[in-house]
């Protein structure tokens, strides 16, 4: 509810688009609410909201809890450090400050809430309904219980959360914005351009002679920062999955023929048939119906004679067990192709029925099964043995064991990657091989330090254990380990800047009243164009400077950017410039106009909330909170 009062000071128009340019990362943040953390005076404090003390403890735990939960959603594990660098910490510290003063205000106006309304909120919330769409109780548990809370707790929050969402709907529920409000957003958001350039590259700057040694030398000591060694780092790990462990998990063979033997049924493809079925009211018109067929008329005239449509004749090509009447499929399965069975009486009446198709059943053999048995047999033994495995590792690092001794003790394999950088590159710049693929070893390990015993982490339905072992510290570096970087980069520069000189004097002519044409002719380069894209668009023969160059120039105006590379600049001509009209009654309009409207009503809801916290005060213990947040130790 109260993910939108960030930047309170933005005004209506910058917070809609600034949504729609870089997208909002949407965290669960105040969907369950926070009441708990609220106490009484106490000496560890991290905020107070007038009366109200936040702990640091119970931040700390929330704080935690929160980072589990987007761990969770993301399929890996999120640290401190990453979260601080998303402002996690602060959105969650502003969110619980906000919930706490509208909690505050609630008071002082005399709010509350009924146990009929909480209930009913309960049961009519969509995430708790099961598949007949009705409250299912079981489903509220299993929710409630996988976020961390009890039916107590999540009950009293839930009143708390419902009563903030009153004084915010109050608060907005009657903004609507103005015309001239969606145009100036449908303007933003819709409008397209299109240009055509020229593309300047290495060829076009001429011979570049290599650079004097004092000018190299002189190049180098202005950039030592951008040829710097990194930081590096020795790290051990080891893998304990189903997959790896199967690997070397015994299977005999007289377990995957028992395999084989229990399931079979499930292996085999059944003999399937084409069933055509005539029903009857008696037998005797379906002894007619028989002599009659047996006298040369066809099967299939006979169910025209008798009006049955297309769709009840034919019961489709089915396996014996598919068919639902029993007797009818002993007869069906009884005959040979094209034959007509006698008068049946199934449980549903009486039929004769006859075989267009067979299709024979397959029973793979034994050896054509055995691989793919064993290999589901060692993959079941491995699952099995990850939770012994677990604990034996944790004894042996419970007993001062490195993760590579312990694995060794345990008769696994450890992983050393010598050295890595926090890009996932050894120090000759080629990436690492050997990394676990869908885990974040590099960053885990850049947030751990030697001697840190690190938690093992879930990975592929076991874990994944790893020591660093070494930290090489970022150093500078001389200009005889990386000469060929710095000239290769030294060139870059020149070419980069003959291209810009270039640009500049071919934009000089354009603006002179040159032709676009006969300028790109005059240096023997190509015309292209990029046609109809909006703001932020990405487009396939052009870099994003393009892009945003071309929405600060006006129609017909020409002007440079820099390419997809240190030796590529482009001068472009902008030839059109559309904006969609914007239709009211349109889907798309009616779809602005509500996030129009809750960005209006967020905004109104954060300047009440600054209102609040001026009227009431609050403070904030930097200090504890970093340390709730990991930002510094205690």
């Amino acid at each position: 509810m109260l993910r939108g009062l960030r930047n309170a000071s933005s005004n209506w128009l910058g917070k809609t688009i600034m949504a729609t340019v870089m997208g909002v990362l949407i965290i669960s943040f105040g969907v369950w609410g926070i009441a708990d953390i609220f106490r009484g005076f106490g000496r560890s404090t991290l905020a107070k909201v007038g009366h109200t003390e936040i702990s640091a403890e119970q931040f700390r735990q929330l704080y935690t809890e929160k980072l589990q939960q987007i761990g969770r959603q993301f399929g890996r594990p999120m640290t401190s450090e990453q979260a601080r660098a998303f402002g996690l910490d602060r959105q969650l510290l502003r969110q619980t400050i906000s919930e706490a003063v509208l909690d505050e205000a609630a008071r002082r106006m005399g709010l509350a809430q009924s146990d009929a309304d909480v209930v009913r909120a309960i049961h009519e919330d969509p995430n708790f309904k099961g598949a007949a769409g009705n409250f299912d109780p079981a489903r509220f548990s299993q929710i409630i219980r996988q976020f961390g809370y009890t039916e107590q707790r999540y009950v009293r929050e839930q009143r708390q959360v419902t009563l903030r969402r009153e004084i915010a709907g109050t608060l907005s529920g009657e903004l609507k914005p103005a015309n001239i409000q969606l145009d100036a957003v449908n303007r933003f958001q819709n409008e397209q351009r299109s240009v055509e350039f020229m593309r300047l590259t290495a060829a076009l700057a001429g011979p570049i002679e290599p650079p004097a040694p004092e000018a190299l030398a002189s190049y180098f000591d202005e950039r030592k920062p951008l040829f710097r060694a990194p930081e590096y780092r020795k790290i051990s790990y080891v893998v304990v999955t189903p997959e790896e462990l199967a690997k070397t998990t015994q299977v005999s063979d007289e377990e995957v023929k028992k395999a084989y033997d229990e399931r079979l049924p499930s292996l085999s493809t059944p003999e399937k048939r084409q069933v055509l079925q005539i029903g009857f009211a008696n037998l005797d018109d379906a002894k007619a119906a028989r002599e009659k067929i047996a006298a040369g008329t066809s099967f299939e005239d006979v169910a025209k004679e008798r009006n049955i449509p297309p769709t009840d004749l034919d019961l489709g090509l089915v396996a014996k067990s598919a068919v639902l009447d029993p007797k009818l499929a002993d007869a069906a399965f009884a005959l040979s192709l094209n034959e007509v069975s006698e008068p049946v009486q199934g449980q549903f009446g009486i039929s004769i029925v006859k075989v267009t198709k067979i299709e024979p059943g397959v029973t793979p053999s034994f050896e054509e099964t055995a691989p793919k048995l064993r290999s589901e047999l060692a993959q079941a033994k491995a699952k099995a043995a990850i939770s012994d495995l677990y604990n034996k590792i944790e004894d042996e690092r419970g007993g001062g064991s490195t993760v590579a001794d312990a694995a060794q003790k345990l008769g696994l394999t450890p992983v050393t990657i010598d050295s890595v950088d926090r890009s996932g590159r050894a120090p000759n710049g080629q990436p690492v091989s050997g990394l676990p693929q869908g885990f974040e070893l590099v960053t885990a390990a850049f947030a751990s330090n030697v001697n840190v015993e690190n938690d093992p982490q879930q990975y592929k339905g076991g874990y994944i254990w790893f020591d660093v072992l070494d930290v090489t510290p970022s150093r500078e570096r001389s200009l005889e380990e990386v000469k060929d970087q710095v000239e290769a980069r030294w060139k870059d520069d020149q070419i980069s800047m003959r291209l810009r000189d270039k640009s500049k004097e071919l934009l000089s002519k354009l603006e002179g009243g040159a032709s676009f044409a006969d300028t790109a002719a005059s240096i023997a380069v190509k015309v292209e164009t990029a046609d109809g894209f909006k703001r932020g668009a990405t487009l396939a023969n052009a870099p994003q400077y393009l892009v945003a160059e071309a929405f600060r120039t006006p129609k017909d105006r020409f002007g440079t950017t820099p390419g997809a590379t240190a030796t590529e600049f482009l001068v472009f001509r902008v030839t059109d410039i559309t904006v969609p009209p914007l239709d009211l009654n349109s889907a798309d309009a009616k779809k602005l106009q509500d996030t129009l409207q809750r960005s209006l009503g967020e905004e109104q809801l954060s300047q009440f909330i600054a209102k609040l916290e001026s009227d009431i005060g609050v403070s904030i213990n930097e200090a504890a909170f970093a340390a709730a947040t990991g930002a510094v130790t205690n």
